[in-house]
């Protein structure tokens, strides 16, 4: 097949139309990522059931929901390394039907025990798979829609949670908690073979690795050219371990601030969506009116992922995300203030998920774009971890708020901390990037992004 002069990949990627080869690999990860939240939804569901069956106690059933969030983080530390070594497309391969066959394989618990070794390794998949499919969109993703499509690609594990919840409580009576863990271990083995067949690994990757295949998929992306160039990617491999150059100079700040932001966004997420409804219901709300506001959160979240995405494609990252943040610590006075008034709760909670939710997504993208191709699915695997530390504090955090009967206004204008730290954390990376300037930014990571 003809070749001429070599142009970068990301070059090559952004002068021609979103393909719909492109659509496809988008599509694919937004299922990974929607499995994904079925399975972080369903487990609340069926938490009572189980309970009831063995006879636990509240106490005892807590570490379920831990076991689950320690997987996450270790696996997130476990792939993201792996994926840069060998790939993209083998990782969420195995993490997809390691995770898969975890959660069929819980289904057959026999003690509390045995369930949570299961959970603890359905959680390390899903550490896996998760970052990678923020990494694979990425590297897919013209420069100029590169935040937007990511964030809509996330929106999978949103939407997921929210078909997951629903199955679980509609299927639950039917099926029996045993049933519904069946079918979240079911439904990721089947997209496996699918994933064999039509996912293609990183085009990005291969020209970095010098392995075989990129012409076949920019044929796939450019149907129409008559010939191919020869693709190079500008961001070189540097010496050392993909884990060592998030901590090179000129690299650590930033890995140091999107830890934080991380941090700080997840243990907001995980202590609102644990315990907002106790809090709320301790303040005088019904439980349907504290669940009707507790799921705004989740609506706010998957609004401001879409819009901002949008934004971080058109302005600067950085400065959308921090207003997004400091925006939502407001709400989050609001909340304190609002009483009972279910209508101002609403509106609040909803700008709370909005700004909270919806910029953790857009961290996502950011971080995807802040690091070279040899390194990324570290990066970002990594920071996820970090963040899953963060969620575990969250979701002890506010039991251990509760026990010291600390009142609610109190409860919520302690959240809004956190929330403002993400805020001038992000401030901070973005005048960071501008003091280093493009062209000293990480060889390609601005360069080929404009973050």
């Amino acid at each position: 097949m003809p070749t001429h002069a070599s142009t970068d990949v990301q070059h090559f990627l952004d002068q021609h139309p979103f393909s719909r080869y492109q659509k496809l690999i988008l599509w694919l990860c937004f299922l990974i990522v929607a499995i994904d939240g079925f399975d972080t939804a369903s487990i609340g569901f069926i938490a009572p059931a189980i309970r009831a069956e063995w006879s636990l106690t509240p106490a005892a059933l807590a570490p379920l929901f831990g076991a689950g969030l320690f997987g996450l983080m270790a696996g997130s530390f476990l792939f993201g390394p792996l994926a840069d070594r060998y790939g993209r497309r083998p990782v969420l391969i195995v993490s997809v039907a390691f995770f898969g066959a975890a959660s069929l394989l819980s289904a057959w618990s026999t003690d509390l025990t045995m369930l949570l070794v299961l959970r603890f390794l359905t959680g390390l998949g899903l550490g896996g798979a998760m970052p990678t499919s923020v990494t694979m969109t990425s590297e897919y993703c013209p420069q100029q829609r590169r935040s937007g499509l990511v964030t809509l690609m996330f929106c999978g594990f949103t939407i997921g949670s929210a078909l997951g919840g629903l199955a679980s409580a509609q299927l639950l009576h039917l099926i029996g908690w045993r049933g519904v863990l069946m079918l979240g271990g079911a439904l990721p083995l089947l997209l496996v073979p699918v994933l064999l067949l039509a996912l293609p690994e990183s085009l990005r990757w291969l020209v970095l690795k010098g392995r075989d295949g990129s012409q076949k998929i920019m044929r796939r992306i450019a149907p129409t050219l008559d010939s191919l160039p020869r693709l190079v990617v500008s961001d070189k491999k540097l010496a050392g371990s993909p884990m060592a150059e998030l901590f090179r100079p000129g690299v650590i700040g930033g890995t140091l601030l999107l830890w934080s932001t991380f941090f700080m966004s997840l243990l907001i997420i995980y202590l609102l969506s644990s315990w907002m409804p106790t809090l709320l219901n301790g303040n005088g709300l019904s439980l349907s009116n504290a669940s009707l506001v507790t799921m705004m959160f989740q609506v706010g979240g998957t609004v401001g992922a879409i819009l901002l995405g949008r934004w971080m494609d058109r302005h600067s990252p950085h400065k959308v995300l921090s207003i997004a943040y400091l925006a939502a610590a407001g709400c989050i006075v609001v909340v304190a203030l609002s009483g009972s008034n279910l209508a101002l709760l609403v509106l609040a909670v909803f700008g709370v998920g909005f700004g909270v939710s919806g910029s953790q997504v857009g961290a996502n993208a950011l971080a995807a774009a802040f690091y070279p191709t040899s390194s990324r699915a570290t990066g970002v695997s990594w920071a996820a971890a970090v963040g899953r530390s963060g969620s575990v504090l969250g979701s002890m955090a506010g039991g251990l708020m509760l026990t010291l009967k600390l009142d609610n206004e109190t409860i919520f204008f302690l959240l809004a901390i956190p929330a403002v730290l993400a805020s001038l954390a992000l401030l901070a990376m973005g005048r960071l990037m501008r003091a280093r300037g493009a062209a000293s930014a990480v060889p390609a990571t601005l360069t080929e992004s404009t973050v």
